[in-house]
């Protein structure tokens, strides 16, 4: 059975085509088939001007019929499509909503920030840890970060910040935020035991990636400083040359860096894992809920 899931970002629109595998007995297998990435940029509109401009709907909209090709050539009969940070803040939501399902028939949910942070539970990501540990989830996208804590193999915290990379780019993020996310992880999360953390989003994957370190192993927050020292030094054009990086993925790794190193310092977590999962196979595993309910 393929599945695919459309997650909307502010900094870039995803398609994943997964492949269920069922097996006799035991736990399906998710196998990805195509995974398909446009830097649509939603949040540089949003975050400045309070909506998406009429150039920025259109290349939404290019982009959602390709996918509807996509979907079509994959024969996927089951689809979900969410957007987060920029589609919530955007005043002119309803109308580019509208717009999509009337020119592409795909029908698009905004999940709030609590949604977004719960549906990394959806990847199963905590069911292969080691129960002894806790562990801090830190997704980081163009308009918010969540957090979501496991500790004793469950889920014990939740919760959405409005502090993501185009927001830090654009300087649209107060000192007041930056207390908030510092007290909740503070009040909230220090006091378990030894806290690991885990990381998702194109930027720390792309670290990761620099890195040279195997599948599996870990970066220290040390090795994060390093970068974000090194990074910051450069112009967007030198990181883009020097580290072979896009400029979609070149101006937003440095705040993005800065989020991590944050949160890993007010957690007191010495190192963060960064298995290559994020919002799109949460809503693959929810969608796959969903089907075997229906059948």
């Amino acid at each position: 059975m393929k599945l695919a899931a459309i997650d909307i970002g502010s900094n870039a629109a995803r398609l994943l085509i997964t492949d269920v595998i069922e097996t006799n007995g035991g736990k399906p297998e998710f196998v990805k088939v195509s995974l398909v990435r446009v830097p649509l940029r939603l949040g540089f509109d949003v975050f400045e001007r309070g909506s998406i401009s009429e150039e920025r709907l259109d290349k939404l909209i290019k982009t959602m019929q390709s996918y509807k090709l996509l979907l079509d050539v994959y024969d996927v009969k089951h689809l979900k499509a969410c957007a987060t940070s920029a589609m919530r803040d955007a005043q002119n939501t309803k109308e580019v909503l509208s717009r999509v399902k009337e020119e592409t028939g795909i029908s698009i949910e905004v999940i709030s920030g609590q949604d977004e942070a719960s549906f990394i539970h959806e990847n199963h990501v905590a069911d292969n840890l080691n129960s002894d540990e806790s562990y801090l989830y830190i997704d980081v996208g163009g308009g918010s970060t969540e957090l979501t804590l496991f500790t004793d193999g469950k889920m014990a915290f939740k919760d959405s910040f409005n502090i993501g990379t185009i927001r830090l780019l654009k300087n649209q993020v107060e000192q007041s935020a930056w207390d908030e996310m510092k007290d909740a992880i503070k009040n909230k999360i220090k006091g378990y035991h030894h806290i690991t953390c885990i990381g998702s989003g194109g930027n720390i994957n792309k670290i990761f990636s620099l890195s040279k370190r195997k599948e599996g192993k870990s970066l220290s927050h040390e090795t994060l400083r390093s970068y974000y020292k090194e990074f910051s030094s450069l112009s967007v054009q030198q990181r883009m040359s020097l580290y072979n990086l896009r400029e979609d993925r070149a101006d937003v790794i440095v705040p993005a860096l800065l989020i991590f190193i944050n949160v890993m310092r007010w957690a007191d977590a010495e190192e963060i894992f960064v298995p290559k999962i994020g919002l799109a196979d949460g809503l693959i595993h929810i969608l796959y809920d969903e089907v075997m309910k229906g059948k």
